[in-house]
């Protein structure tokens, strides 16, 4: 019987670059995608995907978090073998600064090239 495939899970909420699907799928992933963070929640309770691939959105109106990956993360954090990519705005590398000094995370700044997104999964 084979294997299965590693879980990844792209998390796409506003989007605005390529769909990677296809990369993911070729580099042996099985793909299951989320457009809310919600959703994303109630998925990760009976999942756990060996790479999450997310954007960071910054969110201003927030009073004790920068962004709704800070829900996720704090779910994340109890799966230790699971990794997060982190699609970014350069604009808001300091908002994110905030996240990545709590969480173990793998960043790309956009635009987001094939070869940057294919590395950084090989890492892992």
């Amino acid at each position: 019987m084979p294997e299965p495939q590693p879980l990844l899970l792209s998390i796409v909420e506003i989007g605005g670059y390529p769909d990677f699907s296809a990369l993911y799928q070729q580099l042996g992933f099985q793909v299951e995608k989320h457009t809310s963070m919600r959703k994303v929640l109630q998925f990760l309770k009976k999942n756990t995907p060996q790479v999450i691939v997310a954007e960071f959105n910054f969110q201003s109106d927030f009073r004790d978090r920068t962004s709704s990956l800070e829900s996720m993360m704090a779910v994340v954090q109890r799966m230790p073998n699971t990794r997060v990519v982190v699609f970014y705005d350069k604009e808001q590398a300091h908002q994110l600064a905030r996240l990545t000094e709590r969480f173990p995370l793998v960043t790309l700044a956009f635009p987001i090239t094939t070869t940057a997104l294919e590395n950084a999964l090989r890492s892992f």
